[in-house]
């Protein structure tokens, strides 16, 4: 083999390596800009009131899971009511948040303990 056909040789991978570039440039940009979009994608986002809901069905879930786990001696007493306390807790934070989102302004009645068990 003489250096003519040495040379010959690497021409012809360079041009195949360029034929290989040029066909991957274009297949990309025929993906990025010929492709139409989902129409999922250009649909509108949940709400904030929307996450709020689902938010309060999954603690609900939680809820009522941890209710049939300690049913079930899964959890310590203390363990149970320290878990049941915070779901709770964060339950009600999230339908303050809904109170809040939706404006609802209705006073949350308290119940006034002297009325409840008078002494006469």
């Amino acid at each position: 083999m003489d250096l003519k056909q040495i040379f010959s040789a690497f021409a012809f991978l360079d041009v195949v390596m360029l034929a290989a570039c040029v066909v991957l440039t274009l297949a990309a940009v025929t993906f990025v800009f010929w492709i139409q979009p989902d129409p999922g994608d250009s649909a509108p986002h949940r709400s904030t009131l929307d996450q709020l809901m689902e938010r309060r069905d999954s603690i609900y879930d939680n809820l009522r899971d941890l209710k049939f786990e300690n049913r079930a001696g899964k959890y310590a007493e203390r363990d149970y009511e320290q878990m049941r306390d915070s779901l709770e807790q964060e339950a009600a934070q999230v339908l303050l948040e809904i109170e809040r989102v939706t404006g609802n302004q209705a006073p949350i009645p308290r119940r006034d303990p002297a009325a409840a068990n008078p002494r006469a």
